[in-house]
């Protein structure tokens, strides 16, 4: 197998990983399901939640601290989809300097 074929297979595994994770979500919480926050694999907010309890104008930080949790949360989860996704591609294979 010729390296130009074999960078034309990585290129086309790359493409097929972005479109399965612009297509994959992930959703999550804060403050007991008050916000949530749903995100694809590339990490785009597709929708956010806010229950109307919680908005205060007496208490706007709280609110801020909430959407920051979900926020953050989903990142991770997003990563954690992305890692599982790339995991799964490369077949369980480890290349130096990839988790």
């Amino acid at each position: 197998m010729n390296i130009q074929k074999m960078m034309q297979q990585a290129q086309q595994m790359q493409e097929n990983l972005q479109k399965q994770l612009r297509e994959a979500t992930v959703e999550a919480t804060a403050g007991g399901g008050m916000v949530t926050v749903v995100m694809n694999g590339v990490k785009e907010i597709q929708r956010l939640s806010i229950d109307p309890e919680v908005v205060s104008p007496d208490d706007v930080e709280m609110l801020q601290d909430l959407i920051v949790a979900a926020v953050s949360d989903a990142q991770r989860r997003a990563d954690e989809l992305a890692s599982q996704r790339m995991g799964g591609m490369m077949g369980g294979l480890k290349l130096p300097g990839m988790p």
